[in-house]
């Protein structure tokens, strides 16, 4: 294989994805996406569309997906260091409401690519982080589903330090629960 060591993670259509990363004193160079590479390590999907934001610390955005259009989502950070997590809310699968996390930064360089029917959310931990992430199928408005971030049914452990204010959009405030949400069939 190539340029990437890609680790499934314990729920089926998650994996922790690492690029190679050449240091020396001038900085770095690393290889973040190469289609051949993936494709040799089982990962073959397309991607059709590139977004990228920027959030201060506390800011947790989701936990979001398109119910009709499901996006695949390859995410990794530019700057600075986010909590990421996907919940599983394929109702046949058997990690159905189960969820996993894993700290991605400018520093480590991972990407987690997460599959077509999951929630997807992030907490920014640094004083801001820039988060990008390559995604499966366009944007559709009206399209989008939730879940309350902090739902105790599903009860994602999230890094949130003692003095740190969680601050959520409007729409992530009134988020439905786990039992009241969407789910993929």
């Amino acid at each position: 294989m190539g340029q990437i060591k890609v680790s499934k993670c314990e729920i089926e259509g998650l994996y922790v994805i690492e690029p190679q990363v050449h240091r020396d004193a001038r900085g770095y160079f690393a290889e973040t996406y190469n289609q051949r590479d993936f494709a040799e390590a089982g990962l073959d999907m397309v991607f059709v569309q590139d977004n990228q934001s920027m959030s201060s610390r506390g800011v947790l955005r989701g936990l979001h997906f398109q119910k009709q259009f499901p996006q695949g989502k390859l995410v990794r950070v530019l700057e600075g260091r986010v909590f990421d997590v996907a919940v599983d809310v394929r109702q046949h699968s058997a990690t159905y409401g189960k969820w996993f996390g894993v700290e991605l930064s400018a520093e480590n360089m991972k990407q987690f690519y997460i599959s077509e029917g999951f929630a997807h959310g992030f907490l920014v931990l640094s004083e801001t982080a820039t988060f990008a992430y390559k995604v499966t199928d366009f944007y559709h408005p009206g399209d989008e589903g939730g879940i309350l971030w902090n739902d105790p049914e599903i009860g994602v452990q999230w890094p949130l330090e003692p003095d740190m204010e969680v601050l959520l959009s409007d729409k992530d405030k009134v988020q439905p629960g786990f039992a009241e949400a969407f789910k993929f069939v």
